[in-house]
């Protein structure tokens, strides 16, 4: 790899010879209403290998002198636009000039890429367990596969090459976008601003990308630049089942005027009381602006604004014992109070984004682009906090009296699996198994007017709230900046740059959002533990500065703390464009820096462990890549990307507790990504098709888990609230690609596309456990056993067959059918770790079997379904108005399946997983995300 990439360099930087020749084919590229130019279109010449694309005045050109002769056909085509096939008479020394080139736009492709964006809300913001989707932000495209796992395999969390969306870049006018917490888009942060979102250029994997290095999932950079939007304006309505009832939508671009100026509006709205899933209300509003100056020829600057605030009820995953009793649009979250829906776990996002960009072309070949970006705001949700005490002093030592149980309605205790969990049972458990079941079937939703009646309580006889609804929050202030620098040296080479900094004030805190009735709530830890199991003192202190202090609503509590983060990165890359074969290489260097700096003393780490600034971690990256395209013939091609970076860990996975302590993980480090790829393409007027062969490892990974188990082995009893840090983690991902599609008819198209894949982990890696009742436990040989099982990455295998007609008189539809399995539920890291062999002695229990125990951690394989999919739509043109809807159907046949889920921790030795796998219905079973059933979405609109 290292030689590879010096070779190329030498190349690029010492072997680049320019040739002088007269273009004998250019053009310029219009839209046919607006007059407005149609930037990144494809240009080829039919059963050849010259290629190339408009740039943002519409321009395209070839310089060779060694183009086909005599009678060609000249091929246009971008998505959203109908694909031009112009005759063409090529000789050499005979300038052809093609100006204009008038594109109509095919309202058809347009819809239905607005189809994507909509039905990919759930899953473009979904935070609970690992179900992170990828591909439903990938853009709509001419590549057969990427269209299929776009529209139709998103639903499943169905994952490219196993990668979610951390392992992509996304970017809004050269800016990342990415979250430095996370490393993943915070896509409600933009979400309802479909109609200006259409302007994107996607590159696949570690392919060359003009603005930046990329990452192994792919770029997506999305254009907000107000001279780029056609002229005009389009109003429209959807209605759904999936996730929101209703969504408003308008807006108007002006395309630039003769003054230099052009400017872009849009405004929307996405509400409901619930989508397939019960009881998750769904608020948001959208604005959006974009207005620039066409300085000079030269120079034009353009200033973006968008503000999305939205809420919406969060629902959970779901054990068998509740998805059987209550089927799986359940969610326990919900329950009515005054006859209004009201959701406990609400997330809310408002996060206004400001962006300033300058364009400046230096010369004909040469650009510079300059960003400015400014993020702030906030993210929270809610939860309820039934922890609520009051302060009383026994023998002049202090004690906290209160607290409540879990109020959700399938809470362990609640479910009819608690009351059937003795060896030898009676018919009096057989009849409060009976009545809990007939509870929850009748009655499972959370009772508010239990909490507020508590509290009420607690109220007249004087004391605090037992109940609070909790807000976790997020406060982000991102400042962002690059320049990027674009020169072609001459008709064969590309030179692309950029220098990027980011800089992070992330306020993180617990605020206490709704009384719920109550006086106040006393800020301490119920469940602290003292010396000799005495809930006493300083060690229930969220704040020893602040002790047993009473908070108000608005008020911050429990935990307050920053993160500060600073990325300087940078990139170079060479493109080269040759007749036969094209290539490019690229490099990239980083430096990271993260503090944590407390601003609460918490009682179990006093003093700099909790309060204060944490040390700073620094993290220095870099990394390469190269490829090339062969042309075998016009139609034949073959292309290879290889590529070797470091990236430095997330903010998520650098602090071990960031709420309570200072304390950094354990040796931790830069993640090593290695990656290849290897396609052969074939593209003609009837058939395109794609075969992808690709390799990936990812290694040096961290992974910070928190729950409550009963299994810390060596700790008391074993029972704790954990954070269980993985590190060393070391993956792989290989498998095959392939889109087919072919154009059968001018009107019947057919399409396959199939992914076959497997990912898995590769070595056993570091595991420990800290905690609020220890400083770090391990376990035997520290290691938990990982190796040869699957990730949890959705199906890692997906086929489809499906065929598209589109009549002339401008209707069309699409049925798909799409084959899912080999998806795998994520492991609990903690059985697979020597705690499960250990008894509560520290010693290996006397009972543990072997085969028994392989039974017990063999890793659940979800089973295979088949998903159809219907997709349709009409545009009418009434003299300047396109009229028109877009319409689908998802799961048509209602099938019921599962998207992913996760072991329960709780329980991780072998007596206690035996015991409860024994049980006709686990207490502590397997937690799983069920795919939605048959769900529909309709677009009308009205554009002008």
């Amino acid at each position: 790899m290292k030689r590879l990439i010096f070779i190329c360099f030498v190349l690029l930087f010492g072997g680049i010879t320019s040739f002088s020749q007269d273009a004998i084919l250019k053009g310029r590229v219009l839209e046919t209403n607006s007059s407005q130019p149609v930037s990144n279109a494809e240009i080829s010449i039919k059963t050849s290998t010259f290629y190339t694309v408009t740039n943002t005045l519409g321009e395209f050109s070839f310089f060779q002198k060694n183009l086909p002769q005599g009678p060609q056909i000249l091929i246009i085509s971008k998505l959203g636009n109908i694909t031009l096939n112009i005759p063409i008479l090529i000789s050499n020394d005979t300038p052809i000039n093609l100006d204009p080139i008038l594109m109509e736009i095919d309202l058809r492709e347009m819809e239905q890429q607005i189809g994507v964006i909509s039905l990919s809300d759930a899953e473009l913001d979904n935070d609970e367990g690992t179900s992170y989707s990828l591909s439903g932000v990938l853009q709509a495209s001419n590549d057969v596969f990427l269209n299929a796992a776009a529209y139709d395999f998103s639903a499943t969390y169905f994952n490219p090459r196993g990668f979610d969306n951390a392992n992509g870049k996304l970017l809004i006018n050269g800016l990342e976008m990415n979250k430095q917490y996370d490393g993943r888009p915070q896509w409600a942060a933009w979400g309802g601003l479909n109609d200006v979102q259409r302007n994107q250029v996607f590159s696949r994997g570690l392919h060359a990308n003009d603005v930046t290095f990329g990452d192994v999932a792919g770029t997506t950079n999305i254009s907000m630049r107000a001279s780029l939007y056609r002229k005009g304006g389009r109003v429209s309505y959807a209605t759904s089942n999936r996730s929101y009832r209703g969504r408003v939508m308008g807006s108007y671009h002006s395309g630039q005027g003769k003054n230099g100026w052009s400017y872009s509006v849009l405004l929307s709205r996405r509400y409901g009381d619930g989508g397939f899933q019960e009881g998750t209300v769904y608020e948001a509003n959208s604005f959006f602006t974009s207005v620039e100056k066409k300085l000079n020829e030269s120079n034009s600057i353009n200033f973006t604004a968008f503000f999305t605030p939205n809420a919406r009820g969060k629902s959970g995953a779901l054990t068998d014992e509740v998805e059987n009793l209550k089927g799986l649009a359940y969610n326990p979250n919900w329950g009515y109070q005054n006859g209004e829906v009201r959701n406990s776990k609400t997330k809310a996002v408002e996060a206004p984004t400001l962006m300033l960009n300058h364009f400046w072309n230096i010369n004909p070949s040469t650009s510079l682009n300059t960003n400015m970006g400014y993020q702030f705001g906030k993210m929270g949700t809610t939860r309820i906090d039934y922890g609520g005490t009051r302060l009383v002093e026994v023998n002049g030592q202090e004690t906290y009296i209160g607290g409540a149980r879990n109020p959700y309605p399938n809470y362990y205790q609640r479910m009819p699996s608690y009351f059937l969990r003795f060896e030898n049972l009676t018919s009096y458990d057989y009849e409060l198994a009976y009545l809990a079941e007939k509870k929850f079937i009748n009655d499972g939703q959370l009772d508010w007017n239990i909490l507020y009646n508590a509290n009420k309580i607690a109220k007249n006889n004087g004391g605090n709230a037992i109940y609070a609804l909790q807000e976790d929050r997020q406060d982000d202030t991102q400042l962002m900046a690059n320049t990027i620098l674009n020169s072609h040296i001459n008709e064969f080479v590309t030179i692309n740059g950029s220098l990027n900094y980011r800089n992070l004030k992330s306020e993180n805190y617990a605020a206490l959002n709704d009384l719920l009735g109550g006086t106040g709530y006393l800020d301490i830890d119920y469940f602290a533990e003292g010396a000799n199991n005495t809930i006493v003192g300083d060690v229930a202190q969220s704040d020893l500065q602040n002790r047993n202090r009473i908070v108000g609503v608005g008020e911050r509590y429990k935990y307050n703390f920053e993160l500060k983060a600073n990325v300087i990165s940078g990139f170079v890359q060479g493109q080269f464009k040759y007749t036969r074969m094209d290539f490019y290489v690229a490099a990239t260097a980083s430096q990271t820096s993260y503090q944590r700096n407390g601003l609460f003393e918490n009682g179990n780490f006093p003093g700099a462990l909790s309060f204060g600034e944490s040390e700073k971690l620094n993290f220095t990256d870099y990394g390469g890549k190269a490829g090339f395209l062969y042309k075998i013939t016009g139609r034949h091609l073959v292309d290879l990307n290889l590529g070797y970076f470091t990236k430095a860990p997330t903010l998520r996975n650098t602090f071990s507790n960031s709420r309570q302590r200072n304390a950094t993980v354990v040796d931790l480090q830069s993640e090593k990504i290695q990656n290849v790829d290897l396609s052969y393409v074939f593209r003609s007027p009837i058939l395109k098709a794609r075969l992808t062969g690709y390799y990936n490892t990812i290694n040096n990974q961290t992974d910070i888990n928190f729950f409550f188990t009963e299994s810390a082995q060596g700790y008391k009893d074993g029972y704790a609230f954990v954070q269980e840090v993985i590190t060393g983690i070391n993956t792989q991902k290989m498998g095959v690609e392939l889109g087919v599609e072919a154009q059968v008819t001018p009107t019947l198209k057919l399409k396959t596309a199939l992914s076959f894949g497997q990912n898995v982990y590769t070595n056993n890696p570091n595991q420990y456990l800290t905690s609020d009742d220890f400083d770090l436990l391990t376990f035997g040989d520290k290691t938990t056993k990982l190796k040869n099982y699957h990730l949890a990455a959705g199906p890692e295998r997906a086929y489809q067959l499906g065929f598209e007609y589109r009549d002339p008189t401008f209707w069309w539809v699409g049925i798909t059918a799409n084959y899912f399995s080999n998806a795998y539920i994520d492991v609990s890291a903690l059985r697979r770790s020597d705690a499960f062999t250990f008894g509560g002695d520290g010693q290996t229990d006397a009972n543990y079997d072997p085969e028994i125990a392989k039974a017990l951690l063999k890793q659940e394989e979800f089973g295979a379904y088949i998903l159809i999919n219907a997709v349709g739509g009409k545009s009418w043109r009434i003299k300047k108005y396109y009229v028109g809807f877009f319409a689908t159907v998802s799961n048509v046949l209602n099938q019921e399946y599962k998207t992913g889920g996760f072991e329960d921790s709780r329980l991780a030795d072998y007596k206690k997983v035996q015991e409860d796998q024994n049980r006709n219905s686990p207490i502590f079973g397997n937690r799983y995300f069920f795919g939605y059933g048959t769900t529909y979405y309709v677009n009308v609109y009205v554009r002008f």
